[in-house]
């Protein structure tokens, strides 16, 4: 992946099987105009944090859960060349009744900035949205890579973190919000698949032990404001 769409979804709980299939009916409209791939993870274990947190990035009301998702286009030309059709297709429909609050949905486009493993064969996903400041892109590329090294020998199957530096407002929210990011922060969207929840939380309780892991304060973010989850994969369509 060079180029997705990442987003977050505030979706009732109950709206679980009605989300997936409003999500899978708009698969092939995005195939249509060039999507590879679209993957929805249905929020697992969201912890809630002091300052931030995935359910305060998207406004989250009672009773409901986050999803986290990412749509693969391939590069930027091929988004900037799907967005442009999506507003000439005849076709194109929007769903009438949809199964969440739209207004609070957040979403963005993110460049790949560091990418290891072989994406798809993973059943649980650990995401997360980190502001970081401009300046520390490549102190963060090269932070991610090493921690990525370490994810692996612990069971990590593929890691991404995509970079966004011009993220439009939102009416209500939006990614920048979500991690209060600064004016001059970017936002990364950033993941990581792994066999399965048992597998992360093994991986997770090394990983507190590891030296090859940076301390909290030589991390080039604030990772207060850093929001995370694990979020179970309820469609893939890189998967047969």
């Amino acid at each position: 992946m060079t180029f997705i769409q990442g987003f977050l979804v505030p979706v009732p709980e109950g709206n679980k099987a009605a989300y997936r299939e409003m999500a899978a009916s708009a698969v092939p409209m995005f195939e249509k105009h060039g999507m590879q791939r679209m993957v929805e993870c249905w929020g697992d274990y969201l912890p809630r944090g002091e300052t931030t947190d995935m359910y305060g990035a998207v406004m989250a009301e009672e009773g409901e859960t986050v999803v986290f998702s990412w749509v693969d286009w391939g590069s930027r030309e091929g988004w900037e060349k799907a967005h442009k059709a999506f507003s000439e297709d005849e076709t194109m429909e929007m769903p009438k009744e949809m199964p969440f609050d739209g207004m609070r949905m957040v979403f963005a486009e993110f460049e790949t900035v560091v990418e290891t493993g072989t994406s798809g064969a993973g059943a649980y996903v650990q995401g997360c949205v980190i502001p970081v400041p401009k300046a520390n892109r490549e102190a963060y590329a090269e932070m991610a890579r090493s921690a990525s090294a370490v994810f692996q020998d612990y069971g990590a199957l593929y890691t991404f973190d995509g970079w966004a530096e011009d993220i439009a407002d939102g009416k209500v929210v939006d990614f920048k919000h979500g991690v209060k990011a600064k004016a001059d922060e970017a936002v990364v969207f950033s993941f990581i698949e792994w066999p399965d929840r048992a597998t992360l939380e093994a991986a997770m309780a090394k990983m507190h032990e590891d030296e090859r892991m940076p301390a909290p304060g030589a991390m080039p973010f604030e990772g207060k404001r850093m929001i995370f989850g694990g979020f179970e994969p309820i469609l893939d369509t890189g998967k047969a």
